[in-house]
């Protein structure tokens, strides 16, 4: 499984623990790290963890290697690394300050009505 597909498989595991305002940017061309970036928040620091461990979980069953996953204890920022994908999950009071979304301003943002819907 790779790009869109893991991107989708990640988007809808975040959606199942009612991540919010779930935004994915297609990175490549622009960052060599990963093909593309889901963004989401959780509200509280456990929902953020049960984020980030549905999408560990889902990957997994899917026989998706995580490469990393790092701030789970923290729960402020947790990065998940599944390769062509990385996934940022943070707690909403973070979410705002570092603004990824305008960081990685030059991304094109990837709709995900349809998987999401």
């Amino acid at each position: 499984m790779q790009g869109e597909a893991l991107l989708e498989l990640a988007a809808r595991a975040a959606d199942e623990k009612k991540a919010e305002h779930i935004a994915a940017l297609d990175m490549r061309g622009i960052s060599l790290i990963a093909d593309y970036f889901l963004i989401a928040h959780g509200n509280s620091y456990k929902q953020v963890q049960a984020i980030a461990r549905e999408i560990k979980k889902k990957a997994q069953e899917e026989e998706q290697e995580v490469k990393r996953l790092e701030g789970f204890d923290e729960a402020k920022w947790i990065l998940i690394d599944l390769g062509d994908v990385i996934v940022h999950i943070f707690h909403k009071d973070e979410r705002h300050y570092y603004n990824l979304e305008k960081l990685w301003g030059d991304a094109s943002h990837v709709e995900l009505d349809t998987v999401l819907s």
